[in-house]
């Protein structure tokens, strides 16, 4: 993928997607996801991991974690939900939401079961930094790298339920696509995909990455930290879930992915 800076960005109209260059985080690939299947073409912007990022926080009034979505002279959009309303409103084609209410409902309470605070890409992230750091205390580590845990609401804590939660959270997901699959469709809810669809299948990258030969240019530090999960994690993992993870990597998301 071909990234322009911020300073470039800034000169576009149309929509700018901040993203963090070549590192595919499950919300930046949920965003683009959801931009691509709403058929709204995007110009990805450079966000540097591990950076200041200080232009990009001038630009968008001190938003420094990818994604970013700017459109035209619209202020910065950066939360999960409100990316999905920004592709619902300026794309074509089949929608995100389902159409009726309660579908909708349990259609973005799943999703917000993934990509909310506290939810499972939160919890996950935590363990992987419980292993990075073994367990040690944000007040233990140097302080710069604290402020940024404690941004994230990293723990010892904090730890105890995310273990629980995830695979809480796995379990009621593989409930509601066994019950779909017995219905007779492939999708969480209903009978098109939406939201949840392409929100599941980026974030099951997290404890289940795909393969080399469907994202070969992913570092191989973040398959590793993927790929290390224990075993009661590994049992919530239904096949269930990783079949509806490939149907829409390759039916809709398409592959191989490209960051």
């Amino acid at each position: 993928m071909q990234y322009v800076s911020v300073a470039e960005a800034k000169k576009m109209r149309g929509l700018r997607l901040v993203l963090s260059t070549h590192v595919p985080g499950p919300w930046g690939e949920s965003a683009k996801a959801l931009f691509n299947a709403r058929k709204v073409a995007f110009t990805p912007v450079e966000q540097i991991i591990f950076a200041q990022n200080n232009e990009l926080c001038e630009w968008t009034g001190g938003i420094r974690n990818a994604p970013i979505a700017i459109w035209d002279d619209d202020l910065p959009v950066h939360g999960w939900l409100d990316l999905v309303m920004l592709a619902e409103r300026l794309g074509s084609g089949p929608s995100l939401l389902p159409a009726t209410s309660a579908d909708r409902a349990l259609a973005l309470g799943l999703s917000a079961e993934l990509c909310a605070p506290w939810g499972f890409g939160w919890m996950r992230r935590l363990l992987i930094f419980e292993k990075n750091y073994e367990g040690k205390e944000p007040h233990e580590l140097p302080p710069e790298l604290a402020a940024t845990l404690r941004a994230y609401g990293y723990s010892r804590a904090a730890m105890a339920p995310a273990r629980r939660r995830i695979e809480d959270i796995l379990g009621n997901l593989a409930d509601q696509i066994e019950r779909q699959n017995s219905a007779g469709s492939r999708y969480f809810v209903g009978k098109e995909p939406s939201a949840i669809d392409y929100h599941w299948a980026c974030f099951s990258q997290m404890v289940a990455p795909l393969d080399a030969a469907r994202q070969p240019n992913i570092p191989d530090w973040l398959v590793e930290k993927y790929s290390d999960i224990d075993a009661g994690i590994a049992q919530a993992l239904r096949p269930s879930l990783i079949a509806h993870r490939d149907m829409i990597f390759q039916d809709h998301i398409g592959l191989p992915l490209d960051f």
